[in-house]
């Protein structure tokens, strides 16, 4: 898809984005989908991977993300699976169309795409060498896998979020960029939300936001990345979903409607792109369907 395209897809009114695809999977008892963070469920169980994906669409998801956010080389050759980048990348966009098509549904497949390091631990990100080559690498692969767009989420530095928004964009894919950011909008670098946002507004890329961040810490960094960007916004929050190395996420978790509720204020802020990150299932996106119908 085009980023004229994608970009015309989003004025036309919010969209609803889908939900948390490894922490979901984990809920349901797909333990290898904590082995690189939805790798395990691609090369184990591909059927909950694809079931899942259908109860997202059923659930009114018009954009479903596929499992390829640690499918780039970098994180596969650690584990001695890089020969198998492409193969893996286009069974995740194949098994989101095939939910989609289960539920009836068409929804845009999007490829998701991440730091190349832990995305809590911008004190890790490699050398600008590094990032160059390895998201380059990235891009190639996860635009031959036939995805509609590109999603480059839970990024945690300015830094890094450029390269790979430039290595993204050379592939003539439409390209959203999303942050994971604490209090007070900034990211977890502690770099303001707002600059970040400036520095990612290149040719095609179509909207820029928030994801994989507290419900009550997601409109600060909305407001302060509406200021620097005159792209629409992307918001989907985390929903109470952290780990020893992710305190600042604790929270109460939210009721589907409460979390509806919100994402129904993130698009008085601007966001077009709406839906849930870590920690939400399909009845958190079928309360964000509902709220942005009425």
């Amino acid at each position: 898809m085009t980023p004229e395209a994608l970009s015309h897809w989003l004025a036309e009114r919010p969209r609803v984005l889908d939900g948390g695809m490894g922490s979901e999977l984990l809920r349901r008892g797909v333990a290898s989908a904590g082995r690189l963070w939805g790798v395990g469920a691609l090369l184990d169980d591909p059927a909950a991977v694809r079931d899942l994906h259908r109860d997202y669409a059923a659930a009114g998801a018009e954009a479903l993300t596929a499992a390829t956010f640690r499918v780039a080389p970098y994180s596969l050759r650690r584990f001695e699976l890089e020969p198998r980048a492409a193969e893996l990348a286009a069974l995740a966009v194949g098994l989101a169309r095939e939910g989609a098509a289960a539920a009836g549904r068409n929804a845009l497949v999007l490829a998701a795409w991440t730091t190349l390091e832990d995305c809590y631990r911008p004190d890790l990100v490699p050398d600008e060498a590094t990032l160059e080559r390895e998201h380059a690498a990235t891009a190639a692969v996860l635009a031959a896998s036939g995805a509609d767009a590109l999603l480059l989420e839970t990024f945690n530095t300015v830094r890094e979020a450029r390269v790979a928004t430039r290595a993204a964009a050379a592939t003539n894919l439409a390209v959203l960029v999303s942050f994971a950011c604490r209090e007070n909008g900034r990211l977890l670098s502690d770099e303001d939300a707002g600059e970040a946002a400036a520095a990612v507004t290149l040719p095609g890329v179509v909207a820029v936001g928030v994801n994989c961040t507290r419900r009550v810490d997601t409109m600060p960094a909305l407001v302060r990345i509406a200021g620097t960007t005159d792209r629409p916004l992307i918001a989907y929050a985390n929903d109470a979903w952290f780990a020893d190395d992710a305190q600042w996420l604790a929270a109460m978790p939210a009721q589907p409607a409460g979390f509806g509720r919100c994402a129904l204020a993130w698009t008085a802020a601007g966001a077009r792109l709406v839906g849930g990150c870590c920690g939400t299932s399909p009845e958190h996106i079928a309360a964000v369907a509902r709220a942005l119908a009425g």
